[in-house]
């Protein structure tokens, strides 16, 4: 059984070996997978089973300044990756056709490269909106849709550093910092107090950009299938998949959050 289990290992190393991208190799958390899984079953195993326990008999945090502070930082945050997407290629050297992946050392191909790595720091920083509302005894906001949203893209992007740090698919992190700058935003205002919620009355608007983004990414990707750049068509795959599933959890959301209130509304 140990025989097995090493050469399983000896292969996996083999692989990554081979198809990885050696810029990468010794950039913190790159080496292994492992971090990574890590980090996301203890985020979910405090968010789902310890935090709430813990939080069963005591009364919820306000947080009301922290609150501002993170999401303010968050805006800022995806404000400067927005910046970093355009300036590394989207903004005049990447094809929206078809865009495959720079592994050369050209300061502009590192430069996105880099920008993937933060993009996946980014996804582990965002652990904090989900112990946040434990720690507020938001238990209603901890849905299925939240939880796999945030458990999933720490280990997608960290593929997308070993693997594919630029080209095609970097256009939905574009697209992703471009709503996270307003999502952010508007959660930074819903902090400051009650005085500043008559200014939102535009989160159903919110939701409707999410889904926005999810079609965008669809086409883009889809584009991959039937134009030919060297870009991975697996990867360009697996981005539909993604987009469909995506769209189709936050299309429950929006269902279930805004028409079923429309119907209330209506029969008062």
């Amino acid at each position: 059984m140990a025989g097995l289990v090493r050469m399983a290992i000896d292969r996996y190393v083999n692989i990554v070996d081979t198809i990885s991208d050696p810029r990468v190799n010794d950039w913190p958390l790159m080496d292994s997978p492992v971090p990574t899984l890590v980090m996301v079953t203890v985020y979910l195993y405090v968010v789902v089973l310890l935090g709430p326990k813990l939080m069963a008999n005591r009364k919820p945090f306000q947080l009301r300044n922290i609150l501002v502070v993170y999401n303010a930082m968050q805006v800022v945050f995806s404000l400067v990756m927005l910046w970093e997407h355009l300036m590394s290629g989207w903004l005049l050297d990447y094809s929206y056709k078809c865009q495959p992946v720079d592994y050369s050392h050209n300061p502009t191909a590192l430069r996105m490269a880099n920008l993937c790595w933060w993009y996946y720091i980014s996804k582990l920083t965002e652990f904090m909106d989900t112990l946040f509302f434990v720690l507020r005894k938001k238990d209603n906001q901890i849905t299925i849709l939240h939880l796999y949203h945030h458990s999933l893209t720490p280990l997608e992007t960290w593929i997308c550093v070993k693997f594919i740090a630029g080209g095609h698919g970097t256009f939905s992190n574009l697209i992703n910092n471009i709503v996270h700058v307003i999502m952010y935003f508007y959660y930074m205002m819903a902090a400051m107090g009650p005085e500043y919620h008559k200014y939102l009355w535009w989160k159903r608007h919110l939701t409707t950009l999410q889904l926005v983004q999810f079609g965008l990414v669809f086409v883009h990707s889809a584009q991959v299938l039937f134009f030919d750049c060297g870009y991975p068509k697996l990867v360009a795959a697996l981005l539909l998949l993604h987009s469909v599933i995506f769209f189709g959890l936050f299309f429950d959301f929006y269902q279930q959050a805004y028409k079923k209130r429309d119907k209330v509304k209506k029969v008062e």
